[in-house]
């Protein structure tokens, strides 16, 4: 009788303290289950695809970021497109001016493409975050084609990408 009361205790002990560590978890980030929005709504968004930029001069930056949850942070990457691969964002084929141009691309070799990498935070507590940079285009880069890539991830790690088809000229 003595044992039966005793486990009784523990078993009741050990209900008590498994609630107990349950309710003091941060479950939040198990219920984020959706990815984070890049958005254009509402605003004039920047750069889209097929934008043309001149070397010297800046790429604004501008697009909106929500989440159900909380925002994370994002990260923008430039990177060269001489090669003509995808990143499967966007089924958008921007078209050469010159077509007779374009066939000389493919015949030289990258002498000083430009590739940009930079993260950036959101503060805490986000649902929307508006984000705007002035982003510089180097004057000695490479010409042509080049994707701008933005990595959007929410706090329980859910990420977002867009990728936009934009040129560089001379």
């Amino acid at each position: 009788m003595k044992n039966l009361k005793y486990m009784s205790l523990m078993l009741a002990l050990v209900s008590v303290l498994t609630l107990g560590f349950t309710a003091c978890g941060d479950d939040d980030d198990a219920k984020d289950m959706t990815y984070p929005v890049i958005s254009a709504d509402g605003i004039t968004a920047n750069p889209i695809d097929c934008q043309v930029y001149q070397r010297g001069t800046v790429i604004p930056f501008h697009y909106i970021f929500t989440d159900d949850t909380e925002l994370g942070a994002y990260n923008i990457e430039i990177h060269t497109n001489a090669d003509h691969h995808s990143h499967s964002t966007s089924s958008v084929e921007c078209e050469d001016e010159d077509e007779h141009e374009h066939e000389h691309e493919h015949e030289h070799e990258a002498v000083k493409p430009w590739v940009f990498n930079q993260d950036f935070t959101i503060p805490a507590g986000q649902r929307s975050f508006e984000a705007r940079h002035d982003i510089a285009i180097p004057a000695d880069i490479d010409t042509g084609d080049y994707h701008f890539m933005v990595r959007l991830t929410d706090r329980a790690g859910w990420q977002q990408l867009h990728a936009i088809a934009i040129k560089i000229t001379e």
